[in-house]
């Protein structure tokens, strides 16, 4: 993936001129992650959006008990922020982390500055995007709370086949909820069906 794919991203929202659209790549800076490392931390106030071009985050959290809970997974077209903490400037509560060799494009509160006052779309076409990434976080987020752990790992596998094989378990344990031995336990019993 390149800026390009991120250009034919935005055009599904809007048009784009050319001058538009060298401007929107002249303020695009690319960064590499390695796995592990942090997008974002909790207790940091969000200063960039991202776009992810290769590889896999995870949004996570520290519960009140200490545990980490992952709440979901971000791959490849996607975008990362946290809103509240960009918008507000309060500090964030979650941390972003590359679970995978990554690459994403980022684009700080001056750039978006920027292209908000030099493209007369830009709003919309950001707002469009936000409606769809809220809706997106929702589904996987929500969707799966009422379901007991097979429910859920079956879910995930359905929704989720291609972070199946790139996702360390304890993050899709963390994720619907259960211990990383559980998850081994379930995994062994549905291999053997």
């Amino acid at each position: 993936m390149t800026s390009d794919n991120f250009i034919d991203y935005l055009l599904q929202f809007d048009t784009l001129n050319t001058q538009q659209i060298e401007l929107i790549k002249s303020l695009l800076v690319i960064k590499d992650y390695k796995e592990g490392e942090y997008f974002l931390e909790a207790g940091r106030v969000s200063k960039e959006i991202g776009f992810i071009l290769t590889g896999v985050f995870r949004v996570c959290y520290y519960n009140n008990k200490g545990e980490e809970i992952t709440r979901y997974f971000l791959d490849e077209g996607n975008f990362m922020v946290d809103l509240m903490s960009y918008t507000s400037g309060i500090s964030s509560t979650e941390y972003v982390q590359s679970v995978t060799t990554s690459k994403i494009l980022t684009l700080n509160k001056s750039s978006m500055d920027t292209l908000s006052k030099t493209i007369i779309t830009w709003d919309k076409i950001i707002s469009k995007i936000t409606v769809i990434a809220l809706s997106e976080k929702l589904k996987k987020v929500s969707l799966m709370m009422p379901q007991d752990a097979a429910e859920r790992y079956d879910f995930f596998l359905a929704n989720f086949p291609h972070l199946a094989n790139r996702v360390p378990l304890q993050y899709i344990a963390s994720y619907i909820g259960i211990t990383k031995s559980s998850l081994s336990r379930l995994r062994r019993d549905i291999s053997k069906k």
